[in-house]
This record gives C-alpha cells, sequence and structure tokens, in this order.
C-alpha cells in the first residue's frame, strides 16, 4: 500500500503533464489558421518572383527565336564588334537609335563591373573593420550609437544618394583631381559604397557577435593580445558570415539602379579608365524602357539584360554560397 500511492500519484501526474503536450500538437484553430497564413504568405512570395522570372524570360527569348529580331539583334551582334556600315572597322557600341542600330553589350557589361568594383573596394574594408571595432573594441554606449547610426544609412533612398553625388561629390571630386568628366565610374562606386557599407556592416556585425565568448577567453588566457584576439580568432571564426555579407553586398551594388543612372554619366564607353563616363546594364533598363517600341528588337533587347543580369548575379551568389560552405566544414576540420 505504501508503495502503491507513490505509483499513482507519479502516473497521475504523467498523464496530467501529457496532456497539454498532446493539446499543443494537435494545435488550435487560430495555430492552424496562423500556420495557413504564413503558409499562403511565403508560397506567394514564390509564385509573384516565378511569374516575374517567366515574364523577363518570355520576352527575351525572341533574341534566339525571331527571325524579324535578328535582322537586328543576335547574340554575335550582342557580344561581338559590329561594324556601322560596310566597310567600316567593327567597334562595340551600344547605339540602339541609328540608323544602323548597336546593341553590343560589352561596354555595359564594363561600365557595371567598375562601377560594383569600386563601391566593393570601398564598402567592404569599411564596412567590416566597422563591424569588428563595434562587437570586439567599442564601449556598450558607443556600439549604441555605431549600429543604429549605419543601419540608418540603409533608410536612406538610393535617389538621395544619387543627387548627392550629382550634386555635391561629383563637383568637389572634379575640383580636386581635375577629371574631365565630372559622371565617371569613380563618382558612381563611392555612391554605391554608400548603400553597401549598412548591408555589409550588418551581416558581418551580427557574425562577430555570434562567435563563442570561449574563442575570445581562450586566446586572451594563451597570451594574445585584444587585436591579436581580434584578427587571428574572431575573424577567421566568422569568416563565412563575412563572405556571405561580401556577397550580398556585391549583388546590392550590381543591381542598384538610380544611384548609376544619376552619377554616372550614362555613357556607353568602352574604356578601362574610371575617371570616364559609363553606362550599367540596370541604368540602361531604367532609362530605355519607359520609350521603347514594344516589340520592336530594342525591347526585347533589353529584356535580355534583364535576364543576363538575373544570370549574373544569380551565378556570383551561388558560387558565394559554395565558397561559404567550404569555410564551414574547414572550420569544422571536415576538409
Amino acid at each position: 500500500m505504501s508503495t502503491a500511492g507513490p505509483s499513482l500519484a507519479g502516473d497521475g501526474e504523467a498523464q496530467t503533464s501529457r496532456a497539454p503536450l498532446a493539446g499543443r500538437g494537435r494545435g488550435t484553430w487560430a495555430d492552424r489558421a496562423a500556420a495557413a497564413a504564413i503558409t499562403a504568405a511565403a508560397w506567394t512570395a514564390i509564385f509573384s518572383l516565378v511569374l516575374i522570372f517567366i515574364f523577363i524570360g518570355k520576352e527575351a527569348v525572341p533574341i534566339f527565336t525571331s527571325a524579324e529580331v535578328h535582322e537586328e539583334a543576335d547574340l554575335g551582334r550582342l557580344f561581338l564588334p559590329q561594324a556601322p556600315k560596310a566597310g567600316d572597322p567593327a567597334a562595340f557600341a551600344w547605339q540602339p537609335v541609328s540608323e544602323t542600330p548597336k546593341y553590343s553589350l560589352l561596354p555595359l557589361l564594363v561600365g557595371t563591373l567598375k562601377a560594383t568594383v569600386i563601391a566593393v573596394l570601398i564598402a567592404i574594408p569599411l564596412a567590416v573593420l566597422a563591424a569588428l571595432f563595434s562587437s570586439e573594441f567599442a564601449p556598450t554606449w558607443a556600439r549604441e550609437v555605431i549600429k543604429p547610426a549605419v543601419e540608418l544609412l540603409a533608410g536612406i533612398p538610393s535617389v538621395v544618394i544619387g543627387f548627392f553625388c550629382l550634386m555635391v561629390l561629383a563637383d568637389w571630386l572634379q575640383g580636386a583631381f581635375g577629371w574631365t568628366f565630372r559622371l565617371n565610374a569613380v563618382t558612381a562606386g563611392i555612391g554605391l559604397s554608400l548603400a553597401v557599407i549598412p548591408i555589409v556592416f550588418t551581416v558581418s556585425e551580427d557574425a562577430f557577435t555570434s562567435v563563442p565568448q570561449a574563442y575570445r577567453e581562450g586566446s586572451v588566457a594563451m597570451g594574445a593580445s585584444s587585436w591579436q584576439t581580434a584578427w587571428r580568432v574572431v575573424l577567421p571564426a566568422a569568416s563565412p558570415g563575412v563572405l556571405a555579407a561580401c556577397v550580398l553586398g556585391f549583388g546590392r551594388a550590381v543591381g542598384e539602379t538610380m544611384i548609376v543612372l544619376m552619377a554616372s554619366g550614362n555613357a556607353a564607353v568602352l574604356s578601362a579608365s574610371p575617371t570616364d563616363s559609363i553606362r550599367t546594364f540596370s541604368a540602361t533598363i531604367a532609362a530605355e524602357l519607359g520609350e521603347v517600341v514594344v516589340g520592336s528588337a530594342h525591347y526585347h533587347v533589353l529584356f535580355f539584360i534583364g535576364a543576363f543580369l538575373f544570370v549574373l548575379t544569380f551565378l556570383t551568389n551561388l558560387a558565394g554560397q559554395w565558397w561559404v560552405g567550404r569555410l564551414q566544414k574547414k572550420l569544422q576540420g571536415a576538409a
């Protein structure tokens, strides 16, 4: 009798503890409704993106299939030099409105890469070092000021940054360095870096913060200074997250429109000089799609540029994810 009492009590406690778990497993009608709403929203977003890609691809397909479009634009004319007239030397040129339309994409590709590379070279070191300082060295009051201030930069509309570059930064740079063209790849790249810094900073700072505190304590216990710990322990441990931040920043710079539209000069010039005016893929679409004749070769080429830009960013992100996964395996000792 003395042993039965506790057993019965234990069975009763087990039954009362299992009952709420069973109820939580089935869920109330509100839980099921919330789950259904979240699932519907996720599938709606995915379906919308798929529809956008299908529409862009459908409008770009005539580059390959339409004989009428082939007379003005085909893959050879898009990626190879084209002679304006018979007997003239072939050259890479973007002149869609002329007697002989020319749709060479190389000047636009070079302009896009020049502005993006300049932006990345400026933004990534500044953002990563600022994130490292904020997470490892800044006192609490400074961190509470630095992080919101940098993240607030992400809320500034890109058209405002472009206007600043157009009206203030371009004149200052031209007066300081004596450049021939006030709107060029450097001006556009600096403007793009202002849009890239918040993304890289936020993701990098989160990566540094997620590094276990035991790593820092172990490094300091072995005699390393704070800077040595940050540079040789925290930064390598957070390298997958930092790399992911850099990939996101690169994608942001490639796809930006308003800043390069206002600050690059919009000249499709094939040049290696960063002080020459440029034109990017996104700026070309924004500037010309509103006035193009629907169904013309020019119209389909612009959609092909959009599809090409998507493929470029997709491959960049894919390579970045592969590299991040490789770094994670290396840090875990699997590779």
